[in-house]
């Protein structure tokens, strides 16, 4: 088998995984189809870019397992308007997706490399609708708020207040929950004209929402 072929027969695979652990979303899966992992896995792994398996990135973090990128990206359901804050750009492989389904993504993180790693990929990849910032995501992002769809990477103990306060009415967030040592919680966050309506998705395992910059100057 060329090694094209076998390429593409991965990806079919990538595919076939996907749908098997639930994401059944048309629009999800042609972002996902379209958006190649394989670009966003560097060095040791890179051959391993279309198992479902999270991976290690650099500055101590993970790409996501596609399978949960892609439940996450279906619970958040984001529509072709929408302004879509992700926090934690990681490898910016989510927010490349992202930026496949909403009109404009804002991604923040705290590794000034991977934020430099993920702009340099975006241009590369002619993905003219994201802005990739430096920053502390759980503060959100006031001076572009509100948003219609909100997505954190990382796990906090409880929906980060700013973030729920970024949150247009009617507006959704997804985000991981619970002891970053134990396995957390996806819950999506819907918020109506009186509150916050919670639901509780699925079991996941996030590295932590931490405050503040990270160490690295890169």
């Amino acid at each position: 088998m060329s090694r094209d072929s076998d390429t593409a027969e991965r990806k079919m695979q990538f595919l076939f995984a996907l749908r098997s652990r639930g994401v059944t979303d048309g629009r999800v899966l042609a972002a996902m189809e379209r958006i190649d992992r394989g670009e966003f896995v560097r060095g040791h792994f890179a051959a391993r870019a279309y198992e479902d398996m999270p991976l290690p990135i650099a500055c101590g973090q993970t790409i996501s397992q596609p399978s949960v990128v892609g439940l996450m990206t279906q619970a958040l359901r984001p529509g072709p308007r929408d302004k879509v804050l992700e926090v934690g750009t990681g490898s910016g492989y989510q927010a490349a997706i992202l930026s496949q389904l909403a009109r404009r993504v804002y991604t923040v993180d705290r590794h000034r490399r991977l934020v430099a790693d993920a702009a340099e990929l975006f241009r590369r990849l002619d993905l003219t609708n994201i802005t990739v910032l430096t920053g502390d995501g759980s503060f959100g992002l006031p001076d572009q708020a509100p948003f219609d769809r909100i997505l954190v990477t990382a796990a906090a103990e409880d929906p980060p207040g700013p973030l729920l306060a970024q949150l247009k009415i009617g507006g959704i967030m997804v985000l991981p929950v619970g002891q970053s040592n134990t396995v957390q919680s996806l819950i999506r966050v819907t918020r109506t004209e009186t509150g916050f309506d919670y639901d509780e998705l699925l079991p996941v395992r996030f590295v932590p929402l931490v405050e503040g910059l990270g160490r690295d100057t890169g």
